[in-house]
């Protein structure tokens, strides 16, 4: 009984996911008498059975049962229905006549064994021996989804995804157990319907995962410890995360329309002065008569909602579904225009897909063929508006018809009435005369066969060829005569910029294996091995256009000529694994895969990365037979080994061949008259080879009250050696001074923990929760080959501010980007001391070997929690998520605080805000090493609250309608001082274009 009232469970909480996916209208006519059948369907504890597949057989007619079961069809009066439902044993009732017809599906076991899509194929998941978190994107509590990156975020135990802020279609950074690198990628491998994507930035892209509409993903699998993801080898180090896409299904045409539209709203703003506040502090500090009141203007301005905007934005996606004379298909189309708060940032994208599964041969021979692409254009608003906004003296006006000001924009102006070339730039004019516009197209697609040898069924050969190109192209121009083109730039001479940039990039794939799957009495064997080709090539050009015929005037050697880059690069891998399965309780994985990539030379080119999983199914032993509390206990032990040679753009293709680049600009050396740009060598290591992580994992999958409860918990533990790190080397070199070499050490280690709970199940009401916590401790465990006490570290982390002062360090026994600061003092109020830190080596005197490695930029616990509450044809759900033990550097204050010197007033004549706190600390020169500036960022966030109501059968051929209401980022509780503790940028806030909150209002229709 326990069993049977879970199957009934299994089939509530996919009410409302598949209501309108199964609907069937009847359209064709057919021979002989039609008669009108009314129906009712249920389960077989007498539960009515909404969204059941009620279809004529050998036709394509039908209907589907509304929520108390029931349902209608015209049919011939000597045709038999075929009744389905998923979870349930597909039942065929012959009409012979009569009008009326009542129908009871018994569960069917074998059809609620989940699938879980791994590397180069799939397994049930009562069979899976790795830490592996599957996700259904259509059970998501979402908001606005633009790439696919956004609905993993808070759904996955120690999966962190952070958004690069809140502008249109802006990028994220994902991390699977932490970082297990310090120079190379801490991104997973994202591999789309089979295909290993290029995730490195595309020119004029803010996220490469765009390319796949949110409404096309069928489900996420992510999988986090080697065992998992050692088939995929050197680039598995930082986990893998496969996308799996709707698919086609025989059946009538299936027409789905998703679409939204939603209002953006700026959430909050930099706590700077006003125009009032402004005037009062700068005559308390300077006095009266001083030269810096004399400077203060008679305006009244707020620089930040001169900048900012409410915003509209709207998506919409269309997808048709079925098969055509026994061909599944699936193709959607889908557009999005995303206007961002930020004044001229605005995106918009075509994405569509085509999915084509026939199959040849008796059903020997599969074919998936799958194209996704993607048209988008970008306006990028520059960021540095908003750092600007904070700073500019609040008591100045944004326009000016004074005809000194040439352009109509207020600038800061010298006593000649020329702009002061080490002013700010005006905020607005920030965004107006700065045009940053991008055109971008993108393909990816595959075909993949899969041929069940007729001579021998259980040999299976599978070959995937595959693509993925980009194309982007873009202009940034400046205006002549902008404020920014006085201030910014290397000449501040009034011209303009114009810089024309294309992009080509290309990644071909090709892969083959043969699986062998034969069950033998008690023994089970599934085994496989294969080959993978793929090519990554990739050409950048940038053109420098004379901007205007004042720049044709000057000196045209100032202007750039063009350049262009092109590279390439290549992996070819062998990969194996065998899994063994002895009287369904005892399993046994393991995998191989040797890959060898054209990043590093012929010595090292080739690496090994093997790994080994068991699990045991306690629930299947006949000791737990007569148990009811447990329906699934199964412990899991795994290890391997996983790579990395993701170098990153910065480092090219061939770090370890000799190479020469040109100087800097200036750095000339005189033939005569003549300037020659020289050339310098590049440090290069020959000797560079893989990045190596080692994973241990103890993992315990659970189920209690017929699966009424379930999750799973993993202990991992991750050693990565020989790490891509970049190290100075010795001055007085003729190299550049960073080295990309293999040095150092680092360890994560944590804890796991998701539950999934079904409290509430019954005829009206359904409520599923699941939850996620999981912790992290990242620790650098090595930095020297040759240990030296007096090296700290390798020092990086550049702020606003202070030229050249770095705030972040990778330390030995430190988690890497920790603060490196000073310790600082305070007063009995609790107050900072100016100038007054800690001197930890007890001197007498602070300098930098008073520098402590303080906190880290990295959370140590990652909370998330959905909600999905039913009530009839209501709906209610929300999503929150929580970080804990976060640090973050506040640039905004340690650079706009202090007030001594020219870092308020500049004695060319001109003022900069000051943040409200500067009151408070009161520091007359900045503090930037200070570390009353590394603030907790620990947060908890409400990332979207919605609810809907869905119509069953509307209209005529409409099998659902929901409509529903969303505000996303409602509220996040943190003692963070500044605008957000969220961002992606190594834990320093500077710059950060902040999140809206958004409210939505979306329609989904089921034909």
């Amino acid at each position: 009984m326990k069993r049977k009232t879970n199957q009934k469970s299994y089939a509530r909480v996919f009410l409302f996911l598949m209501i309108g996916m199964l609907t069937l209208t009847n359209l064709y006519a057919q021979e002989g008498a039609t008669i009108a059948v009314n129906g009712n369907v249920k389960d077989n504890l007498g539960e009515p059975i909404t969204g059941a597949s009620v279809v004529v057989k050998g036709t394509t007619v039908g209907a589907m049962t509304d929520i108390d079961g029931n349902f209608q069809i015209n049919t011939p009066s000597n045709s038999t229905l075929v009744i389905s439902f998923i979870g349930f044993t597909t039942k065929e009732v012959s009409v012979a006549g009569k009008r009326s017809i009542s129908v009871t599906l018994e569960e069917d076991v074998a059809l609620l064994d989940e699938v879980v899509v791994i590397g180069y194929g799939s397994v049930k998941k009562e069979d899976l021996t790795g830490a592996v978190t599957t996700i259904s994107a259509n059970s998501l509590a979402r908001g606005m989804a633009v790439a696919a990156s956004d609905l993993l975020i808070g759904k996955a135990p120690g999966v962190s995804v952070i958004n690069d802020g809140g502008a249109p279609g802006t990028g994220a950074s994902i991390r699977i157990r932490g970082g297990s690198s310090v120079s190379a990628s801490n991104e997973p491998l994202v591999v789309i319907d089979g295909i290993p994507v290029d995730n490195n930035a595309i020119n004029g892209m803010g996220n490469p995962l765009s390319t796949v509409n949110p409404n096309d993903i069928e489900s996420f699998t992510v999988l986090k410890d080697a065992s998992a993801t050692a088939i995929y080898g050197s680039r598995a180090s930082n986990g893998v995360i496969i996308i799996t896409t709707k698919k086609g299904q025989a059946g009538k045409p299936k027409v789905a329309y998703n679409g939204t539209f939603s209002i953006s709203t700026k959430k909050g703003e930099i706590d700077v002065m006003d125009a009032g506040r402004f005037r009062n502090y700068v005559t308390e500090v300077f006095g009266a008569g001083s030269e810096q009141v004399k400077a203060l203007g008679s305006a009244s301005t707020n620089w930040q909602d001169a900048i900012f905007r409410t915003s509209f934005s709207n998506d919409h996606n269309i997808s048709v579904a079925g098969a055509a004379n026994m061909l599944p298909y699936r193709v959607s189309l889908g557009y999005t225009k995303e206007n961002g708060i930020l004044k001229t940032s605005t995106m918009d994208r075509w994405t569509g897909s085509i999915n084509l599964s026939p199959k040849f041969f008796d059903d020997k021979l599969s074919v998936q063929l799958n194209v996704k692409g993607v048209y988008n254009t970008n306006v990028f608003a520059d960021k540095g508006a908003i750092g600007a906004a904070a700073e500019f003296d609040p008591t100045q006006p944004i326009y000016s018809n004074d005809s000194k000001y040439g352009n109509g924009y207020y600038m800061y102006l010298k006593e000649d009435g020329t702009p002061i070339d080490i002013g700010l730039t005006n905020p607005v004019a920030f965004l107006n005369q700065k045009h940053d516009e991008s055109t971008v197209k993108r393909s990816l697609g595959n075909v993949q066969f899969d041929y069940k040898m007729h001579f021998l069924p259980e040999l299976r050969a599978n070959l995937n060829l595959g693509y993925d190109v980009s194309s982007s192209k873009g202009d940034v121009t400046i205006e002549d005569n902008s404020p920014m083109s006085w201030v910014q730039g290397n000449f501040k001479e009034g011209w303009g910029d114009n810089r024309h940039y294309t992009q080509l990039k290309r990644s071909l794939l090709m892969e083959f294996y043969l699986n062998y799957a034969k069950e033998i009495g008690k023994h089970r064997f599934d085994v496989l091995g294969g080959y993978s080709w793929q090519e990554f090539y990739r050409k950048d050009t940038n053109i420098y256009p004379y901007s205007s015929t004042v720049a044709q005037q000057k000196d045209a050697t100032f202007y750039k000529e063009g350049d262009s880059y092109e590279s390439e690069n290549y992996l070819i891998s062998f990969f194996g694994r065998a899994n063994y399965t002895f009287d369904n309780r005892y399993l046994f994985t393991a995998t191989l895969r040797r890959d060898g990539s054209s990043r590093f030379n012929e010595d090292n080119r080739w690496g090994l990365f093997p790994s080994a999983a068991l699990a045991w199914r306690i629930n299947e032993e006949s000791f737990m037979k007569d148990q009811t509390l447990f329906s699934d206990l199964k412990l899991r032990l795994g290890y391997g080994i996983t790579g990395q040679q993701n170098l990153g753009s910065d480092v090219g293709d061939y770090p370890h061949l000799a190479r020469y680049k040109y100087s800097k600009p200036g750095a000339n050396y005189f033939w005569g008259d003549e300037k020659v740009q020289v050339l310098r060598p590049e440090a290069y290591d020959k000797g560079l080879k893989w990045e190596e992580t080692t994973t241990y994992n103890v993992g315990v999958d659970y189920g209690f009250l017929g699966n009424r409860i379930s999750g799973a918990v993993d202990v991992y533990y991750r050693k990565t050696k020989d790490l891509l790190n970049k190290v100075p080397i010795s001055a007085g070199t003729n190299f550049s001074n960073v080295l990309l070499t293999n040095m150092g050490e680092l360890v994560n280690k944590g804890i796991e923990f998701s539950v999934t709970a079904r409290p509430i199940e019954t005829k009206d009401w359904n409520w599923t929760l699941n939850y996620n916590v999981s912790y992290n401790d990242n620790e650098i465990t090595k930095v020297l080959d040759n240990p030296n006490p007096d090296y700290a570290g390798i020092i990086h982390g550049g702020i606003s501010g202070g030229t050249g002062t770095n705030v972040l360090i990778h330390a030995l026994n430190h988690p890497f980007n920790s603060f490196y600061v000073y310790e600082q003092v305070y007063n009995s109020d609790g107050r900072p001391i100016e100038g007054a830190f800690i001197d930890q080596n007890k001197d007498g005197v602070i300098d930098t070997k008073d520098l402590i490695k303080y906190k880290s930029a990295a959370p140590d616990v990652l909370m998330g929690m959905t909600s999905q509450l039913a009530y009839k044809n209501w709906d209610f759900n929300f999503t929150v998520r929580a970080s804990i033990g976060n640090y973050a550097y506040n640039n905004i204050q340690s650079n706009r605080e202090a007030h001594g010197g020219a870092i308020m007033y500049d004695p060319s004549g001109f003022l900069k805000n000051r943040v409200n706190s500067a009151a408070y600390t009161n520091f007359s020169d900045p503090q930037y090493l200070s570390s009353y500036y590394v603030q907790n960022a620990s947060f908890v966030r409400m990332d979207n609250i919605s609810l809907g109501y869905t119509f069953v059968n509307p209209v005529k051929y409409v099998g659902s309608m929901r409509l529903y209401g969303t505000v996303q980022n409602p509220f996040v509780i943190t003692s963070y001082n500044g605008l957000d503790p969220e961002f992606n940028n190594e834990g320093i806030d500077n710059n950060i274009y902040p999140r809206p909150r958004i409210y939505m209002i979306g329609l989904s229709l089921q034909f």
